[in-house]
């Protein structure tokens, strides 16, 4: 007997969600299967923390025809999850990611925490 699964609802800061339609469809279908499984509560393949931010936040990563696509997420924040940022890693140099994003990233983590304190009052 299969136990019954409840999904977290998700919550697109910003251009997040306009930003992965944007990537190549096998992009696409890949990080949100791997999205679909953080929903579920299990830990998606290609997922590892995201460090620098806050606590409970993760990066999905895919390598598509020689570029790298990311989607970042936080889901400690409250029931929900909330997808920060998704972009085209750019960086030409080690695996860094660009501060502008890391910016933007720690940008919309506020944003997630003050969404949740609204909803929560």
């Amino acid at each position: 007997m299969s136990k019954n699964v409840v999904l977290r609802p998700v919550v697109w800061i910003g251009d997040s969600k306009k930003r992965l339609k944007k990537m190549p469809e096998d992009v696409q279908k890949q990080l949100g299967g791997e999205l679909y499984l953080a929903q579920r509560g299990e830990k998606p393949p290609h997922g590892k923390t995201f460090k620098g931010i806050g606590s409970g936040v993760f990066e999905i990563k895919d390598d598509f025809d020689s570029d790298t696509y990311r989607l970042v997420y936080a889901v400690q924040i409250g029931t929900r999850i909330y997808v920060l940022h998704a972009f085209q890693k750019k960086s030409k140099q080690g695996i860094a990611t660009q501060k502008k994003d890391v910016d933007l990233i720690a940008r919309r983590y506020k944003e997630a925490v003050e969404m949740e304190k609204e909803c929560q009052s």
